[in-house]
């Protein structure tokens, strides 16, 4: 009886503890992972059919699972850097846990692998991007005037003008794209921010991180970019309207301008008809921008 009653607790134990699975997205990196003699998978397809099913297992008996994506290249330099074999399921597993802690993860919702994978891979392009422009800021370091931190000021100064655009745009979704070009390659980071029915707005934490620190490096480093915002409510045409990124300010364009960006093929240069119920217009005046916080060395 007493055993029986141990194996119950062990099984209700087993729904309290969270897993996370290694998912190898592709099949560049599936195949790297088929060196491995301990790696048993023939073909990716069939890879991905096992791994939803256990999913699908996990989700029926009540146990939470998170998705991490699996890099082959990163996995051997941390079994190089730890001393594992990288051939041994243990290895992996270690590795494994090691992405729930510090990578790119999804939580398992029901939803199909073939949705799943791309949003898997935007979280990790999302985190790297942010890793990246931290990284960059951080390294820019005092003001040789005045010893202000150059890149925690850019940053004060992105949160700033980022509340100033959401807080003069008109009602409705708001999708924003902010690019910044400089070496090794330009930067794109995006923003969702949904309004809803009492006026509130609805920010991703990571996403907003992200986006405000690459505009602040932009700022920081006075590199080319730009910001632009597209405005969706019902029962109104959706609005388009933007600014490039001139010293630490954001000056604003000009319909004509919005108009021709978004009506250009970037790699031909041809002309693209123009989307129908939408107005390419100016942006709202921001306000303050002339005395505006942050660095002005």
């Amino acid at each position: 009886m007493a055993r029986t009653d141990h194996r119950g607790m062990r099984r209700v134990l087993r729904r309290e503890i969270a897993g996370t699975i290694g998912l190898l997205t592709d099949e560049h990196d599936f195949r790297a992972m088929r060196r491995y003699r301990t790696f048993t998978f023939d073909d990716h397809p069939t890879y991905l059919h096992q791994i939803e099913a256990l999913l699908r297992t996990r989700a029926s008996e009540g146990t939470h699972t998170t998705l991490a994506l699996f890099d082959p290249e990163e996995y051997a330099e941390f079994c190089t850097d730890t001393g594992l074999d990288p051939d041994h399921p243990a290895s992996r597993t270690r590795f494994t846990a090691e992405l729930a802690a510090t990578g790119a993860t999804l939580p398992y919702d029901g939803r199909p692998l073939t949705d799943l994978v791309p949003a898997l891979v935007d979280e990790a392009v999302r985190q790297a991007t942010w890793e990246y422009a931290s990284t960059l800021l951080a390294r820019l370091g005092p003001c040789p005037t005045c010893g202000e931190d150059v890149g925690r000021a850019a940053f004060t100064r992105a949160s700033h003008l980022l509340t100033r655009i959401l807080d003069t745009a008109p009602p409705g979704d708001r999708h924003l794209v902010c690019s910044v070009s400089g070496p090794p390659e330009t930067l794109v980071t995006v923003l969702h921010a949904d309004q809803n029915a009492d006026g509130t707005t609805d920010l991703d934490e990571a996403e907003t991180l992200e986006f405000t620190s690459v505009l602040a490096l932009g700022l920081a480093t006075r590199s080319p970019g730009g910001l632009v915002m597209r405005t969706s409510a019902p029962g109104n045409p959706d609005r388009v309207y933007g600014w490039r990124l001139r010293g630490d300010t954001l000056a604003p364009l000009t319909a004509g301008e919005v108009f021709d960006a978004y009506c250009t093929d970037i790699e031909s240069g041809d002309l693209i008809s123009p989307e129908s119920g939408v107005d390419y217009c100016a942006p709202p005046d921001l306000g303050g921008q002339d005395t505006p916080p942050g660095h002005h060395h």
